[in-house]
């Protein structure tokens, strides 16, 4: 089975603010895509587990939430941060919020107890270990009496 991606629908086609797009178009995040904030997510599958590999550069292990409710897995974060400078008689800033939400839909051959989670280098990798019922097995053919 093959994992599906959830894509809740939000808003509307014909929802476009200029002002948005415009923002959006010079946001140096790699995550904006649509107006959806995300990460680029790849997923494979092994003989044992299927690996999901999530770039999430600027987060840290402690800003990144992995979740399992059901069939839904769900990748998500919500960080802010505040810059201040101060020079010659003024005070500027900033503050930056970024989130994103990311959901799959899981098969049923997920071992959901056994799923494990690492971060390295802007990288989250999640191994989702298959169950025993669904690992593939090899069987002897013996020599009929």
């Amino acid at each position: 089975m093959n994992l599906i991606k959830y894509r809740p629908i939000t808003g509307s086609l014909f929802d476009l603010d200029f002002e948005r797009v415009l923002d959006r178009f010079f946001d140096d995040s790699v995550f904006t895509v649509s107006g959806q904030s995300h990460p680029k997510v790849d997923v494979r599958e092994n003989e044992n587990d299927y690996v999901v590999e999530a770039d999430i550069p600027g987060f840290t292990e402690k800003d990144i939430d992995v979740s399992v409710n059901g069939d839904l897995l769900t990748i998500s974060s919500k960080k802010d941060e505040t810059k201040e400078e101060k020079k010659k008689g003024y005070i500027i800033k900033e503050r930056r919020s970024t989130a994103f939400s990311r959901s799959f839909t899981l098969p049923k051959n997920i071992d959901r107890d056994k799923i494990d989670a690492h971060f390295k280098n802007g990288v989250l990798s999640l191994s989702l270990p298959k169950t025993e019922q669904a690992k593939p097995k090899q069987i002897d053919v013996k020599k009929a009496d």
